[in-house]
């Protein structure tokens, strides 16, 4: 995949998830091709750490941090206020964050269940929140990162906090095919604005993920699983080549799998649930 030739001078990018694994290697790979690049991290400290180190091998210094816990709604419009105090315009979002937790159902300060609200509904409220700022950009990018845990996963409407059911196996991959419902109907909104909207499996990539608030068990077992995995660097690949290629100018509405379009489950081409979705979704974070 050609990232090397390609130039992203005088574009700007927003990163969640930006301080490690797959988002890290995004950030270091934008900043290199010369983009100025926002990094999204919950953890100020450990963000401060992975800037540096972007603006050292990139030798990119227009790199930013702004800190946001994307569980938090008042955060994600706090981040959208900041972002907006410095910058006018936004070429590519990349909606990478993502989080597993294993164990016992927990909620987010706003009564939500976590593995929904932080895979789910941070990138859905993030992006409509700057929508007018990536149409005013245009051509803008949208990227969301999902997972192929899409291809087993279901909707319940009627249950999206897993309230009656809860369990980590179930709630994690229907937050991924959430994403890529979202992702077919946000690319249908925003036909002939200038701005795409695509979705893609990352590949199994050796990351932290599932490793939070869990006990020390479930952390090396997360970790040995996890060792198995590719390189942040490799599960970057897709990500990347979304944000930058122009192969993929104008493209929209489709999942990638190592930076090809494949088909994602077949429930996710069901546009009724996709309005369903994104309605429910709407009042689930105030819009």
């Amino acid at each position: 995949m050609p990232t090397v030739n390609i130039s992203m001078q005088g574009k700007i990018s927003m990163v969640t998830g930006a301080n490690s694994g797959i988002g890290k290697a995004t950030a270091l790979a934008l900043a290199q091709m010369g983009a100025t690049v926002v990094m999204v991290c919950r953890d100020r400290a450990r963000g401060e750490e992975a800037r540096s180190e972007i603006t050292t091998k990139s030798r990119n210094n227009a790199v930013d941090l702004l800190q946001a816990d994307l569980s938090s709604q008042q955060s994600i419009r706090q981040l959208v206020g900041n972002f907006q105090q410095h910058y006018t315009h936004l070429h590519v979002l990349i909606n990478n964050a993502g989080a597993a937790f294993p164990g016992r159902r927990r909620e987010t300060v706003d009564g939500l269940e976590m593995t929904f609200a932080v895979n789910y509904l941070a990138p859905f409220l993030l992006t409509n929140l700057l929508l007018d700022v990536l149409k005013a950009s245009a051509p803008a990018r949208i990227v969301n990162v999902s997972s192929d845990a899409q291809a087993s996963g279901y909707i319940q409407i009627d249950d999206l906090q897993a309230e009656k059911l809860y369990r980590p196996m179930r709630t994690y991959p229907q937050s991924k095919l959430a994403v890529v419902l979202f992702t077919y109907e946000l690319a249908r909104r925003l036909q002939g604005t200038g701005v795409t909207a695509n979705c893609l499996h990352p590949g199994f990539a050796a990351t932290h993920i599932g490793q939070r608030d869990v006990g020390p068990a479930v952390r090396l077992l997360v970790k040995l699983i996890g060792s198995f995995g590719a390189s942040p660097q490799k599960g970057a690949k897709t990500s990347i080549y979304l944000a930058s290629s122009p192969e993929v100018e104008g493209v929209t509405g489709k999942y990638f799998v190592k930076s090809l379009p494949r088909r994602s489950a077949a429930i996710s081409y069901d546009e009724s649930l996709q309005r369903q979705l994104w309605e429910q979704s709407a009042k689930l974070v105030n819009l």
